[in-house]
């Protein structure tokens, strides 16, 4: 099977319709919407610990498991605020909640098989938004 089958194979698994998706540059995004639906379909549990976090900068850890197949991952999701972008990745002052969703969003699309195929979820890079 293709990449391009497989992808197609996932998104009419998980349900996914053109507001969940949308191509930047060289990738595929998906929306947090998107990522939300994934996580339910899928059946997809994702626990949280806190790495570090300090008023500009924090790390989030996301354990995430499919508990139909037995599959589990850790990853982890950062955020640094900074000044237009330009010393850090973000400009919000929610960098705890930033890093959660980098987290969550990253343990999801590897346990549903997506980011082996080159998409990532929007809440990943500021440069994902879908308004750049």
């Amino acid at each position: 099977m293709t990449k391009k089958e497989l992808l197609n194979k996932l998104f009419v698994e998980n349900n996914l319709t053109e507001e969940d998706v949308f191509s930047h540059q060289h990738y595929k995004i998906i929306t947090r919407s998107g990522v939300e639906k994934i996580m339910a379909n899928m059946k997809i549990y994702v626990a949280y610990e806190v790495i570090r976090s300090e008023p500009n900068f924090a790390v989030v850890k996301a354990k995430g498991e499919i508990t139909d197949d037995e599959k589990f991952i850790e990853t982890f999701g950062s955020a640094l605020k900074g000044d237009n972008y330009k010393d850090g990745n973000t400009n919000s002052w929610y960098v705890i909640e930033m890093a959660e969703k980098r987290a969550m969003s990253r343990a999801v699309l590897k346990l549903a098989g997506f980011y082996e195929l080159g998409v990532f979820a929007e809440d990943e890079s500021e440069s994902f938004k879908r308004s750049n």
